[in-house]
């Protein structure tokens, strides 16, 4: 602890420079500044601070580089911004995490936003690092345990698995985040709340993570109200997070949400870069940035940890085809689909069983485990085909045997996939065989 503290010092002390670079506004276009004098200091992505007469200051963002001048996106109105301002080149792009970080609820810049003082690690990351190399990484691993009775049997997650989490607004998904965050078995969680409201920052760390799941986790969260610079380094910073603890040869969580405000964000900053909108409005550069986040999670190589991780993705209109939930489907290992109309019978998770699958199957199960898996399925199927003449009542016992079984499980498997209090995967699998025996259905 001593080490690390003496580290961190090192590192704020390193920070401290003799010599400022400094340029000045020579132009304001918009909502867009134009920046002289920083000459070859500043690069892409590098922070800027903009002085003002009034002994304000503003941020902002290198977005574009025009010889001896530079554009800056400021992350507010640039309300009172006058022509000759001072603006001091504050930071290259990138955060510097450390171990002292679990437990803590930081902004994207490594800012403490729990109002107590934090130390900065001794080494400065990227937040856009590469992802480890494809032809040494490892598979996937070990079946997780979750907590849940779907998650530990019919949706399984193992170690290193990338998972997306589509669903609504108002139907669980904040809350699902949650039980993952606080059950689900790993060293640390790093958690990337992206565009959240204000006021659900602390509710969530409070209510939703509670005191023993934030003791393993660190929170990165950029609310709805701050410029789309600070909500799309958001997801970068937490991943360049996850990172550290990756290459300490730790499981690490990951949670972003939600990948659709990061790419709202990223559309706001590209299509100020000068990008033309192409699919739905997103520029053509929103599929690449979210797939490069995607891909750097997963299973590390040899003497690396892996990322476990789980990304929401907000649906509007439960529309499955529209470009975020596209784009996520294809590069992904899985995902989960809530559905609003059973979170509205009062089933939690909301779970749409049939729509979501878990790429880890059949591997992630023995061969009877798969043999329930299948039969369940098969069963849920079954009974969704013909629901509307089941509550009709038009159906006649009888007459097809593999429904009448799954009339008579449907009601014990629609709980099952509800029970938030699995102790174990085996108890877990050992409940599922019961009540398919129960119902007269295949079981090992």
């Amino acid at each position: 602890m001593e080490n690390q503290t003496i580290n961190s010092l090192r590192a704020e002390l390193a920070t401290l420079r003799v010599v400022q670079e400094l340029g000045k506004v020579v132009s304001v276009e918009g909502s867009l500044l134009r920046v002289g004098g920083l000459g070859e200091a500043a690069s892409i992505g590098d922070v800027l601070q903009v002085w003002l007469r009034d002994g304000r200051s503003i941020l902002g963002e290198v977005i574009q580089l025009h010889g001896t001048d530079m554009t800056m996106l400021p992350d507010t109105q640039p309300d009172g911004v006058s022509i000759g301002d001072r603006v001091a080149l504050r930071d290259h792009m990138g955060i510097a995490p450390a171990n002292s970080w679990i437990g803590r609820v930081i902004d994207p810049y490594g800012n403490p936003l729990d109002g107590k003082p934090l130390l900065r690690g001794p080494e400065m990351r990227s937040l856009k690092n590469d992802p480890p190399a494809p032809a040494e990484r490892r598979a996937m691993g070990k079946r997780l345990e979750t907590g849940m009775s779907t998650f530990n049997t019919l949706l399984p997650i193992v170690q290193g698995q990338r998972l997306g989490l589509f669903a609504g607004s108002g139907v669980g998904k904040t809350s699902l985040m949650g039980k993952f965050a606080c059950q689900l078995q790993a060293d640390v969680a790093v958690i990337a709340l992206v565009g959240e409201r204000g006021r659900e920052l602390r509710e969530f760390v409070e209510n939703v993570l509670g005191l023993e799941g934030l003791a393993r986790s660190i929170v990165v969260a950029a609310t709805s109200d701050q410029s789309p610079l600070v909500r799309r380094r958001c997801a970068l910073a937490a991943m360049s997070v996850a990172e550290h603890f990756r290459d300490q040869g730790k499981h690490v969580l990951f949670l972003a949400d939600s990948i659709t405000r990061f790419a709202e964000a990223h559309r706001e900053v590209a299509v100020a870069s000068g990008e033309m909108p192409a699919l739905r409005g997103y520029p053509p550069s929103t599929a690449h940035m979210i797939m490069s986040l995607c891909e750097r999670a997963g299973p590390g190589c040899d003497g690396q940890g892996d990322i476990t991780g789980i990304f929401s993705v907000l649906v509007a209109g439960s529309d499955m085809d529209e470009p975020i939930a596209d784009i996520l489907r294809g590069v992904l290992d899985g995902h989960v689909v809530l559905d609003r109309k059973i979170a509205e019978r009062g089933r939690f998770p909301a779970v749409d069983l049939l729509r979501s699958v878990s790429r880890s199957l059949p591997a992630a199960a023995t061969s009877g485990e798969n043999l329930l898996i299948g039969e369940a399925r098969r069963l849920l199927g079954a009974y969704e085909q013909s629901a509307t003449m089941i509550r009709a009542g038009l159906y006649t016992e009888g007459t097809d045997p593999v429904l009448d079984i799954a009339i008579r499980a449907w009601p014990e498997i629609d709980a099952y996939l509800g029970d938030q209090g699995a102790p174990s995967v085996e108890t877990s699998f050992a409940k599922l065989n019961l009540l398919l025996r129960r119902a007269g259905a295949k079981t090992m």
